[in-house]
């Protein structure tokens, strides 16, 4: 199973990422547990200056702006 940590105060553009990601890890049958993280300390202590950030296994791997679907489907292929 995938930990998976999306950084956002609570928008628009954060929601619609945890959905993305949401769906796309049931289309490919990958387990995810995802975590809406919304204090922005504990964005900051990524490194993520532009939300929505998203945090895979502890590493940053997209931060600004909602990611492609393309994108989301290469973080379950490997």
């Amino acid at each position: 199973m995938q930990d998976i940590k999306v950084l956002g105060t609570g928008c628009a553009n954060c929601k619609s990422t945890v959905a993305l990601i949401q769906q796309v890890a049931q289309a490919k049958g990958v387990t995810v547990s995802v975590e809406k993280i919304e204090d922005l300390q504990a964005i900051m202590s990524y490194g993520v200056m532009s939300t929505p950030g998203v945090v895979i296994d502890g590493k940053v791997v997209h931060a600004g702006g909602i990611p492609s679907r393309d994108k989301v489907e290469q973080w379950f292929s490997a």
